[in-house]
């Protein structure tokens, strides 16, 4: 008898080229009609059906099984005769046993076709990738049940061509669907069979708006928080990067002045002087021509510009200068040329945390740029002597026959701060700010006022955030409307247009911060499918897997 199996015994045990053959039969009587439920003891006739089990210590197991066909008793019943099922062990038509299918499905649910074939290769268990896919597609959905409060976020099937829809019951804190594309239709035929939502909890964008608004008129749609915040760093981002200039020219004068005390304190003794270091802002090449990529920028900014003044559209402009839309329209959106200049000049190097270092020493009069080579790669540096060359080829000490040059203690420059980093200096709270970036932060905020301003209204709207106070939002909104502040007028229509929406985001607990990890884990399903992750399967893998 089968341990885990009542009225199943075991005929004989087998093994021949490394499978286990278990020969096994059934005596329970009476079965009943799967048609009719009456119970039958005639038996008709006999036959062995193959079923794949479980393997043992690695060896695939096959179950002969001698199955017993029935003649039903009832003469209304439209079967004639049946064959008995085992429960726990068959199916109708099944060629694997109910534990295998068990193992099998959590295989694919997890590891999907390829991955899982090769796992349960592995185990002792023969299958193909498409059959572990077909098995996949045939796992039943579990029941969505009530949802009272849902969060809705999209992901990318192909980033830039085609979006889904999850939806994520936050009670539950488990995802119950995904809908095709990020449209407002979708989303409204769900809500609208399900009219017990409550709230809804969905990023800024407007057609998720609209199709709560319709599909849920009765729930509370809520604005999620890290949403709203990243907003806010993206209008601070344009405001610095507006006003950058201002930041280089506080940054220029302080080094002026520092420069200017030094040489006052020279004696008048004839020395060779000392070529002064001013680093680079990234306008210019190695050889003091104007970069290629900022011609270019200035060139198009101006053309944009130009076409708007005369009344042309977007579209127009975008075909007459042969131009993306996108780019047409971040050009036409530009405050001034420094805004589209600072994200053109602001790429990283693996130079940049060794600029003070090197600038310090410059300014001592090592100009042997072997030799200050070296001492970068005894701190850490990786790249080559020719990226110091190129980054010093404009900065040639004078030479005077004759004499040797004598260093003169001059301050050392300051970089000028990156709009990045400035922007993360204000968006950090000010108690967890170094005191050399509050310092410098300081001096930004003390010369320009504009960024000031801005840094003040951010401080302000992160209270908002942090002590849960919607009920604030109209009187900040009012105090940045009072201020010069494109970037910032922007952020406030727009959360003019969605206002219940962001009141509700900064005042009650919801956010959509388990949506986003959902979100995360069905992208990793995604690249885990390879070319074979549609939405049908993802979809699948999405709402049962772990």
């Amino acid at each position: 008898m089968l341990p885990h199996l009542s009225g199943v015994f075991i005929e004989s045990i087998k093994r021949t080229a490394g499978v286990v053959t278990l020969r096994a039969g059934c005596q329970t009587v009476p079965t009943k009609c799967p048609h009719c439920r009456m119970p039958s003891w005639r038996v008709h006739g006999r036959y062995v059906r193959t079923l794949g089990d479980a393997p043992v210590a690695g060896s695939p197991v096959v179950i002969e099984l001698v199955v017993r066909r029935f003649k039903c008793l009832s003469e209304q019943c439209p079967a004639v005769t049946f064959a008995e099922q085992v429960e726990g062990l068959t199916r109708p038509h099944a060629r694997q046993t109910t534990p295998l299918r068990s193992m099998l499905t959590s295989i694919a649910l997890t590891l999907a076709g390829r991955p899982g074939a090769r796992l349960a290769a592995m185990l002792g268990i023969r299958i193909a990738k498409d059959a572990l896919l077909d098995l996949l597609r045939s796992v039943p959905q579990r029941p969505v049940g009530v949802v009272r409060y849902l969060g809705v976020d999209d992901f990318a099937l192909r980033k830039g061509d085609s979006y889904a829809t999850v939806l994520v019951d936050l009670e539950a804190r488990r995802p119950v669907d995904v809908l095709p594309g990020r449209d407002a239709e979708p989303l409204a035929a769900w809500l609208g069979r399900h009219p017990e939502v409550e709230i809804i909890c969905r990023d800024r964008a407007g057609a998720y708006a609209e199709g709560a608004r319709i599909g849920a008129p009765q729930a509370v749609q809520v604005a999620d928080a890290w949403h709203l915040w990243r907003n806010v760093a993206e209008a601070l981002e344009r405001t610095v990067g507006t006003h950058h200039g201002c930041i280089r020219d506080a940054f220029a004068q302080s080094l002026a002045t520092a420069e200017a005390t030094v040489e006052t304190s020279v004696t008048a003794e004839p020395t060779q002087a000392v070529v002064p270091f001013v680093p680079p802002d990234g306008t210019l090449d190695v050889m003091g021509r104007p970069r290629r990529l900022v011609a270019r920028t200035a060139e198009r900014y101006a053309a944009v510009q130009g076409l708007l003044a005369e009344g042309k559209s977007l579209a127009a402009i975008g075909r007459a200068l042969r131009l993306d839309h996108s780019t047409v329209r971040r050009f036409a959106r530009a405050g001034s040329l420094d805004e589209l200049l600072v994200k053109a000049t602001g790429r990283q190097s693996v130079l940049d945390e060794h600029k003070p270092y090197l600038h310090a020493r410059w300014l001592d009069g090592c100009h042997d740029i072997p030799q200050l080579h070296q001492e970068l790669r005894e701190r850490g540096f990786t790249g080559s002597v020719q990226c110091v060359r190129r980054y010093f080829r404009s900065f040639r000490p004078p030479r005077l026959p004759g004499r040797k040059q004598q260093p003169v203690a001059r301050p050392n420059p300051r970089a000028t701060p990156k709009p990045r980093r400035v922007v993360r200096w204000i968006l950090t709270n000010p108690q967890h700010l170094a005191p050399a970036d509050a310092a410098e932060l300081k001096e930004i905020r003390a010369a320009c006022p504009r960024l000031d301003a801005a840094a003040r209204h951010v401080h302000h709207f992160a209270e908002m955030l942090h002590h849960l106070r919607g009920d604030q939002l109209p009187d900040w909104m009012e105090r940045v409307l009072a201020d010069d502040l494109p970037a910032m007028h922007s952020l406030v229509n727009g959360m003019r247009r969605d206002f219940e929406a962001v009141t509700a985001g900064l005042s009650a607990t919801w956010s959509s911060g388990q949506v986003e990890g959902h979100v995360t884990r069905i992208k990793l399903l995604k690249r885990m499918g390879y070319g074979r992750a549609n939405l049908d399967l993802l979809r699948q893998r999405a709402l049962l897997g772990p």
